[in-house]
């Protein structure tokens, strides 16, 4: 097949949403199929596959807001569009941004079909105007959406069975679609080595380990994470990692100098994360808003209790097994009391861990691959019965 991604955010693989997009690039390339990227990664200029369009300019203010957010979005250049869309047996369209509203009339133009993804929560964007837990507001970005993009699609991709429900109860439709998850990395399901576990550990004092992976954002609540440590009566005996980087890195480290906790904030690349995961003893899972959480399935796939914010707005909360690994959303006093559960009964903690290590439902990356290649084979074939 010939394959057309129209990316309108792409660069750095540090958030969900970009490693989704180059797991399925990879994918499509490795079965043989041409794949051309659309996106306005300048990095990506001159390499084979890519056209590269502008970035948008939307005045200081506003560029500056996106800056410290890390999002650089694309400006629709119809000409370099078109050269890209027009010899495509389908157009998959990652986000439903500026960029993929400026593919749709050029897709129909040629009688291209299009698939989606659904990578983009309402409240990724409400968050930054200060309504993240607007109902109004996301049911009217969720419209937005659905007008400019996922109404057009011979197939939306969804991660979750959880945001399915919640976009097409918003927008009142519903569209043909698949469930597909994200996928877990291969190497995640095999276990560190003895030496990479032990080198771990001693970095961390031999410390009870809590792990948090995320970008460092609004809608991910890391400083609540930080408030409970700084609660705990073991305060002291707890190193913190938060794995990440992001817009909030700053006010998190403040904050964790303020309570005087020993916390970690840095980027792990995919190996030396894992090894992190298989240290620790505890992982957290902050976010208000998920969609599905490939970072949470990871810790539970390497052995980890996750305990869960229990937020409507997150898919995470299903991961959980009881109410052990939930926690009331923001609140640090009861993600506090979670916390000291398992230390002051590492028995339970024990027990738990062999729950969810072997939990069969876990999705791996390379079925779900094979999964989104089908879907996109299912689309094409509709333009091929149509003529």
């Amino acid at each position: 097949m010939n394959v057309t991604i129209i990316c309108d955010v792409l660069g750095e693989a540090n958030n969900g949403t970009t490693v989704a997009a180059y797991n399925l690039i990879n994918h499509l390339k490795s079965q043989g199929h041409n794949v051309t990227v659309v996106c306005c990664d300048a990095g990506k200029k001159g390499e084979n596959g890519f056209k590269i369009v502008p970035t948008i300019d939307l005045g200081p203010v506003i560029n500056a807001a996106l800056a410290r957010n890390e999002v650089v979005p694309a400006k629709p250049d119809a000409e370099i569009l078109e050269d890209a869309i027009k010899g495509a047996d389908v157009v998959h369209l990652l986000m439903p941004f500026p960029l993929a509203w400026k593919a749709v009339p050029i897709c129909e133009k040629y009688g291209i079909p299009m698939t989606s993804s659904f990578h983009v929560q309402a409240e990724n964007f409400t968050c930054h105007i200060g309504m993240m837990k607007s109902n109004l507001a996301t049911k009217e970005v969720y419209k937005y959406f659905y007008k400019k993009v996922y109404s057009h699609c011979a197939i939306t991709h969804y991660p979750t069975e959880f945001i399915k429900k919640d976009f097409e109860s918003n927008v009142k439709k519903n569209v043909t679609s698949r469930v597909i998850s994200n996928g877990v990395c291969e190497s995640f399901f095999e276990p560190a080595s003895v030496q990479a576990i032990n080198r771990q550990k001693k970095r961390n004092h031999d410390k009870f380990t809590i792990v948090v992976v995320g970008r460092y954002s609004t809608e991910k609540a890391q400083q609540v994470l930080i408030k409970a440590v700084a609660r705990s009566k073991y305060k002291d005996r707890i190193k913190l990692i938060l794995a990440g980087e992001g817009p909030k890195g700053k006010s998190y480290k403040h904050l964790a100098k303020k309570y005087g906790i020993d916390c970690e904030m840095r980027f792990f690349e995919h190996e030396e994360l894992k090894e992190v995961l298989n240290a620790a003893d505890l992982y957290v899972h902050t976010a208000y808003v998920e969609l599905e959480s490939i970072a949470c399935l990871e810790a539970i796939v390497t052995g980890l209790v996750p305990i869960i914010c229990n937020s409507k707005r997150s898919a995470a909360r299903y991961f959980a097994k009881d109410d052990r690994c939930l926690y009331r959303s923001w609140d640090p006093e009861d993600l506090k009391n979670k916390i000291e559960y398992f230390m002051d009964n590492p028995e339970e903690l024990d027990a738990c861990k062999n729950k969810y290590k072997t939990q069969a439902n876990i999705s791996r990356l390379g079925e779900c691959m094979n999964r989104m290649e089908q879907m996109l084979e299912e689309a094409a074939l509709t333009r091929m019965k149509e003529a």
